[in-house]
């Protein structure tokens, strides 16, 4: 017998939810046989009251009545406060895995839209707070109004049953009409949400080199597209929702005269015509408010699905015991990236080793694969083949907060947060001021820091927008060094420096060889190579060549000149690769 499959994580969530969904129903069962009052009244008041002329009887019903209304009223108010609460627990459930789950999708896939998630996040839940949800909770109590119609007369239960088989058949025609329409239209929404986030984040250049005419063309093109897709779903839905509710109207006059037929047959009276009126409106508007809201139930299964598929795709990391602190022996043993659509590996057997304590430097032409190996050595993507391993243990399967406890690491696009200065170098955990400031200061940034408005508590804007390239590559650095970390990888450290910025690099390299920690450096600039042990040539995403400084130099057969600081080498090719590695001799 076949093994079921267990249940997603997002059918888990929404079955955890049930504690309110449960009530919600129960209350959803009060509200559908509370409005049996209204016809039961209207009932009662044409068949006895107005043939008897009993006021005291009248009185009695209308009270009853009322009674049962504010019930009503009272128990759909707290179906949509329970319906609410679940939106708030399913939040609670998803969105702090939504968002671990987004950012491993970032470092795997950096096209990725970046809040896409959180939109489809938003999404679900809202629906399941909204009007449209009422309608899952309504439906099941058709078929109850359709039998009470039934018992006031047959043949009206004929009818009504006829009636709501036309309008369910609609719907299904409604579905298979537009589902797929909106579904093309959410995705390419989606793709222009990403094309913004990446106009947005890129706006000096757009203004800088005039391209925001052309690229307003191209994003306008994108947009016209989903807005098309959904113009057509939402005109084919419209119409339909006409013709359903010409028919539901239609519907409820054509039971009122079959009603007014059996009152002049005998067959019923007239508090019978107008109560399987009114049940039958009810009977139906299920269908009606499904379909009104059609759109935001296809958008939030498809929302379902998207979030469903990320979180298959970015599962929970398996608890792990908790490893010591590394004393920073580092190894690369046979380390590869593939990457669909590429012709040729990203990365291709990279190897090398470290003892604790020493220095790398690796050096290569552009698009030689330098920052996917750090990304490799830092453990946010795990190699395609071969491994990376940290005092023994593969860095790509360490429990990453333990893990980044003891790296530090600072991207060649250095993105800060906004928040204070402190929170940022902090990693934004329950800071130590006193390692907070030992982290500045080892960054050579302390003085710098102090000069702001605020010094450690100046906030900053969002991405860094209210410092400079310099500042923020000296606050990232402040924060790779925070926690006094075992291993750093360093991309590009001194991109953004100024001749101070590279002095005080230079004075942090040296201090961390004094202090026995491993560090990776890569870089184009000189200063930065000047204290390495060891130098990693790479090219083409394979290792060209690898050993000590002075024999990396001697086979590239260069000269080994005095540090000149001021000196930036361009990359392009072998003579890149010499130049680079030679200058930091």
């Amino acid at each position: 017998m076949a093994l079921r499959s267990p249940p997603s994580e997002m059918r888990l969530a929404v079955r955890r939810c049930s504690g309110y969904f449960v009530p919600a129903a129960l209350f959803s069962a009060g509200v559908n046989i509370l409005y049996l009052a209204s016809p039961l009244y209207m009932l009662q008041v044409y068949d006895r009251v107005v043939s008897s002329g009993s006021v005291p009887i009248l009185v009695m019903l209308t009270v009853a009545l009322l009674i049962a209304l504010i019930a009503m009223a009272a128990l759909d108010h707290c179906r949509a406060r329970v319906l609410v609460r679940a939106g708030l627990r399913l939040d609670r459930l998803l969105s702090e895995r939504v968002m671990t789950a987004m950012v491993r999708q970032a470092n795997t896939l950096p096209g990725a839209a970046k809040s896409q998630a959180l939109r489809d996040l938003d999404t679900f839940r809202q629906f399941i707070t909204g009007s449209s949800f009422y309608a899952l909770f309504d439906a099941p109590w058709a078929p109850l109004y359709i039998i009470v119609i039934a018992l006031l007369h047959p043949l009206l239960g004929v009818i009504a049953v006829v009636c709501a088989l036309i309008l369910l058949g609609l719907a299904l025609v409604n579905e298979w009409m537009t589902a797929r329409l909106l579904g093309e239209a959410g995705e390419a929404a989606s793709r222009n949400y990403s094309f913004t986030e990446a106009a947005i984040r890129n706006s000096h250049v757009i203004e800088a080199m005039g391209m925001l005419g052309a690229l307003l063309g191209r994003w306008s093109h994108d947009r016209h597209g989903m807005l098309a897709a959904q113009a057509k779903a939402s005109d084919r839905a419209a119409a339909l929702l006409s013709l359903i509710r010409f028919l539901r109207i239609a519907m409820q006059s054509l039971i009122l005269g079959a009603g007014a037929y059996l009152v002049i047959q005998r067959d019923a009276t007239g508090g019978i015509m107008f109560a399987a009126m009114f049940l039958l409106a009810r009977a139906l508007a299920p269908v009606d408010q499904a379909v009104g809201g059609w759109r935001q139930l296809v958008g939030a299964r498809h929302a379902y699905r998207r979030l469903d598929r990320l979180l298959a795709a970015f599962p929970p990391l398996p608890a792990s015991l908790t490893l010591p602190r590394p004393n920073g022996k580092l190894a690369a043993q046979g380390a590869s990236v593939f990457l669909p659509g590429l012709s040729r590996p990203v990365l291709r057997d990279i190897s090398f080793d470290l003892d604790a304590g020493e220095t790398l430097g690796i050096v290569g032409p552009s698009g030689a694969g330098k920052s996917t190996l750090a990304r490799l050595i830092v453990g946010i993507q795990a190699p395609s083949g071969g491994v990376i391993r940290l005092d023994g243990a593969n860095v790509a399967t360490w429990n990453r907060a333990d893990f980044g406890r003891h790296v530090g690491y600072l991207p060649q696009e250095i993105e800060l947060f906004a928040d204070t200065v402190a929170a940022n170098i902090a990693r934004f955990g329950a800071g130590d001021n006193g390692q907070i400031v030992a982290a500045a200061k080892l960054a050579g940034a302390h003085e710098l820091i102090l000069e702001l408005p605020r010094g450690y508590d100046t906030m900053i804007e969002e991405g860094g927008a209210n410092l400079s390239g310099g500042h923020r590559q000296r606050i990232g650095l402040a924060r790779a060094l925070y926690g006094d970390p075992s291993l750093l990888v360093l991309d590009e450290p001194s991109s953004n420096l100024d001749m101070e910025g590279d002095i005080a690099l230079g004075n942090c390299l040296a201090r961390l060889k004094e202090m026995g920690r491993t560090v990776i450096v890569i870089s184009h600039r000189p200063v930065t190579l000047n204290t390495v042990d060891k130098i990693l040539v790479v090219q083409a995403g394979m290792t060209r060549l690898f050993g000590a400084r002075n024999e990396v130099l001697a086979k590239l057969g260069q000269p080994m000149p005095a540090p000149a600081p001021a000196a930036i080498a361009t990359l392009s090719g072998d003579r890149a690769v010499r130049q680079s590695a030679a200058a930091g001799g």
